[in-house]
């Protein structure tokens, strides 16, 4: 692990909640608050100036939403990975989260120690979605309208790449389990995402959950 902290920012409409965000990361090894809003605009505003690795992000807050502003800070900065949480699980909700580039999705009663673990995959780049939020896509989310893409169109490789990834491992993580190097791994993730049509590997993750490629923990 990184000797560097992880630089986390927080947005919540409510400061109750970000004051006892505060204490508790206070107290985690390896992670450091370097910043709160209580909104989307505050939020894209604070992340430009303190660029920070990870935003934890509300989804319901007046003005703009935590969605909207998860969308427009990922134009603006890919590199900053957005987690949302949020006491909210509908299908709605955790799809549009996702796809405006959320790296993972966690409700507010999550225990600390899974918040921890979902900073850190957010902060390495690798997807993550608290069990229930898993099982809920996998469950729930209807069919797209559109015909799904099969996965018979990806091989082997590409079929392992996936399951890991849906997993939440980083790209270093699946190309040491695979034993290849992680710039295959890179290809292989883009292959997928072009084969499926999907925009990211949050997505790829998704994907991978509805076609029970691999199971919500």
């Amino acid at each position: 692990m990184s000797s560097t902290p992880i630089r986390v920012l927080l947005v919540d409409d409510h400061e109750l909640i970000r004051q006892g965000l505060i204490i508790f990361l206070k107290t985690a090894a390896g992670m450091t608050v370097v910043g709160e809003a209580g909104d989307g605009c505050e939020a894209v505003e604070l992340a430009q100036r303190l660029r920070p690795d990870v935003v934890l992000m509300d989804l319901v807050m007046p003005g703009m939403d935590g969605i909207a502003a998860t969308r427009l800070l990922k134009a603006e900065h890919p590199e900053v990975e957005v987690l949302a949480l949020t006491s909210y699980i509908d299908e709605e909700k955790v799809l549009d989260a996702l796809s405006a580039g959320a790296a993972g999705y966690v409700m507010k009663d999550v225990s600390p120690a899974e918040l921890v673990r979902a900073i850190r995959a957010a902060a390495a780049g690798q997807v993550y979605l608290s069990p229930a939020a898993a099982a809920y896509l996998a469950n729930h989310v209807r069919p797209r309208r559109e015909p799904e893409p099969s996965p018979d169109a990806l091989t082997c490789r590409e079929l392992e790449v996936l399951r890991l990834l849906a997993r939440g491992l980083s790209n270093q993580a699946i190309a040491e389990d695979l034993h290849i190097s992680p710039k295959t791994v890179k290809a292989h993730v883009g292959t997928i995402l072009q084969k499926l049509h999907l925009e990211n590997r949050t997505e790829a993750a998704v994907y991978a959950l509805r076609m029970h490629l691999v199971q919500p923990e």
